[in-house]
């Protein structure tokens, strides 16, 4: 898959492509210029196939590359960053 994760900021979350019509997202709020990441959504159908976690560094990626901040409060990000700690600058203390 190539598809690149962009942000839909009216909406309020990171969007990947998966197939016709079909998206993985991240859900988001704002607090205080910093991106709280609250919910992933995969559709069932895509489940077990690495989705999640590509949506999850494109997401990281986009957020390092604008200089903002996530705080984690969505379970799949936060052991997602876990087991990618190449990501743990962008998180806000």
């Amino acid at each position: 898959m190539s598809a690149k994760v962009t942000e839909n900021a009216q909406q309020h979350r990171f969007e990947l492509p998966i197939a016709a019509g079909a998206l993985a997202a991240a859900y988001y709020r704002l607090e205080n210029e910093r991106v709280v990441l609250i919910h992933t959504e995969v559709p069932s159908e895509f489940s077990g196939k690495g989705i999640a976690s590509q949506l999850a560094h494109g997401t990281f990626e986009l957020l390092r590359e604008t200089g903002r901040k996530a705080i984690p409060r969505c379970p799949f990000m936060e052991r997602f960053l876990v087991k990618n700690p190449q990501y743990t600058d962008i998180v806000a203390g």
